[in-house]
């Protein structure tokens, strides 16, 4: 709210067609445009158009505060979450398809800029989201938030070693072990489309492995001539300055049309804190800093 008054508002929307259609959320400013707009691709796993994490909607604090900036919004339930019944083989066939979609639908909406549509990424969304800019030449530009370029099977062992550390007991240790070694077998070269998932990581088949073991999302973000935003979290344990920010800076750092942001205060959820992260933080009560959701609502609009 402010000042007692909606500044903006909203209808649910289908992504896409046929029997793996999902629910969406279309958050658009009052008044006549034209608006830049932005589609929201969540982090990786079965997540609702919210990105509900325990009782937090980062993704709703976000449609709303830029919807009230002037900005239009999309976001929409991920198909591993409205169709869990379908597991998708790849990283690309989880976003890609919807992601394109959703750009197409919010081009048409009245009162949005087409030429102003824009694509943010939060985490594996964020990491995903130069090759859904590579796939729909029309998407206007790039937010990239704690995207993570570690290679993911390295990333799974550097956290449950971190998580660990914060909690020793065999259990835990039991879980370092297991993780290292199904990352060893996504890492190793008799990883084959017939390698059974439960010998791999977070039981994702082996055909999701061999995509993203050839996706270097830097490279693909190169070979973009758009601009990007890139935000990372100071206090982020999952995607982390050194480990993956790193990546997005040696890469882009240099191009006039990345500006990359750092907040030290805030988590891999962009909430704002004191102290080491840890996953109970994402249980409590919270809400996007205000202050990321300005800078991306100032950037977007300024493009």
């Amino acid at each position: 709210m402010e000042d007692g008054v909606e500044t903006f508002h909203e209808h649910d929307v289908t992504v896409g067609d046929g029997p793996l259609a999902v629910p969406g959320t279309l958050t658009l400013p009052d008044g006549a445009g034209p608006w830049p707009g932005v589609v929201l691709l969540s982090g990786g796993g079965p997540f609702d158009r919210d990105e509900t994490s325990g009782p937090n909607k980062p993704f709703k604090d976000i449609a709303w505060g830029l919807a009230r900036r002037g900005v239009a919004v999309l976001r929409f339930d991920k198909v591993t979450f409205a169709h869990p019944q379908n597991p998708v083989a790849t990283m690309t066939e989880e976003y890609v398809p919807h992601a394109v979609a959703a750009v197409t639908l919010l081009q048409d909406q009245p009162g949005v800029d087409p030429a102003r549509v824009f694509v943010l990424g939060h985490s594996m969304g964020g990491k995903v989201a130069p090759r859904v800019a590579a796939a729909e030449p029309s998407v206007a530009g790039l937010v990239i938030m704690a995207g993570d370029t570690q290679p993911m099977q390295h990333a799974a062992i550097r956290v449950i070693g971190h998580l660990a550390s914060l909690d020793p007991s065999p259990a835990a240790q039991a879980a370092v072990e297991q993780i290292t070694r199904q990352a060893a077998v996504v890492d190793g070269p008799g990883l084959t489309p017939e390698t059974p998932a439960e010998d791999l990581l977070f039981g994702l088949p082996a055909s999701y492995w061999l995509d993203l073991r050839a996706y270097d999302p830097v490279a693909e973000a190169s070979a973009l001539d758009v601009p990007m935003l890139i935000l990372q979290g100071g206090r982020d344990y999952q995607v982390t300055i050194a480990d993956d920010l790193a990546g997005w800076e040696a890469g882009l750092g240099h191009r006039a049309n990345v500006t990359i942001r750092v907040y030290e205060a805030a988590d891999h959820l962009f909430f704002a804190g004191d102290g080491p992260s840890t996953p109970a933080d994402y249980l409590k009560a919270q809400h996007v800093d205000p202050a990321v959701i300005s800078d991306i609502a100032d950037w977007l609009i300024t493009r």
